[in-house]
C-alpha cells in the first residue's frame, strides 16, 4: 500500500491533558479546535508524516475564570501565539500496533522535540464507504520547558500549578479522496 492522505475527523478525535493542582489532585482538559494531516502507509507507518495544529484558545477545563487565564499571557498567551503544533521527525515501531513517534512540538513560540507513545487502533469503512484509521498516543511534557511558567506558592508548601502535563490523543483519521 502506498502513503495516502489522511485528515482529522475532529468529531471523533480529542486532545486532553491533566496536570498536577496543589500538589494534591489533577485537573483535565481538552482542546475542541485540532486539525491533523497524516501522509501515512498504514502497512508501514514508521514513513508517516504527521502534523498537528491546535487552537489553544479553544481550551475547556470546565471553569471559564481558569479557561481565560490559561489563554492569558501568564499561561498559552493566545493573542500571540494562537496555536500550538506537532510535526513527526521520527517513527520507530515497538510491535504490531506500538509506536513511538518524535516530532518538534511547538508552544507559545517555543519548539522542542517531544516523543508520544502511540497505538494504530485500526483500519475500517463506516456505513458510507468512507476509509478510516483509529489512533491513540500518550505522552508527558514539561510545560516550564515552553514558557508557561506562571504560578504561586502554597502556604502548605509546593505550587498550585504541577510542571508535568500528561496528554492523552485520540483520533479518527479520514482518508482523504
Amino acid at each position: 500500500m502506498a502513503k495516502q492522505k489522511w485528515v482529522v475527523d475532529a468529531a471523533h478525535s480529542s486532545i486532553d491533558f491533566s496536570i498536577k493542582h496543589m500538589m494534591v489532585a489533577k485537573v483535565k482538559g481538552s482542546f475542541h479546535s485540532i486539525d491533523a494531516s497524516i501522509d501515512a502507509d498504514l502497512e508501514d507507518l514508521t514513513t508517516a508524516n504527521i502534523e498537528f495544529s491546535v487552537d489553544v484558545a479553544s481550551i475547556d477545563t470546565r471553569n471559564g475564570d481558569r479557561d481565560n487565564h490559561l489563554r492569558s499571557a501568564d499561561f498559552f498567551d493566545v493573542e500571540n501565539h494562537p496555536k500550538m503544533a506537532f510535526k513527526s521527525t521520527k517513527i520507530v515501531k515497538k510491535d504490531d500496533s506500538e509506536y513511538d513517534v518524535t516530532g518538534d512540538m511547538t508552544i507559545r513560540g517555543t519548539t522542542r522535540p517531544e516523543t508520544f507513545h502511540v497505538t494504530y487502533e485500526g483500519y475500517g469503512k463506516d456505513p458510507w464507504g468512507n476509509e478510516k484509521a483509529g489512533f491513540s498516543g500518550q505522552g508527558v511534557i514539561k510545560r516550564s520547558e515552553y514558557g508557561l511558567t506562571w504560578n504561586a506558592a502554597l502556604e502548605t508548601g509546593g505550587v498550585l500549578v504541577g510542571d508535568q502535563v500528561q496528554i492523552s490523543i485520540e483520533i479518527e483519521a479520514a482518508k482523504q479522496a
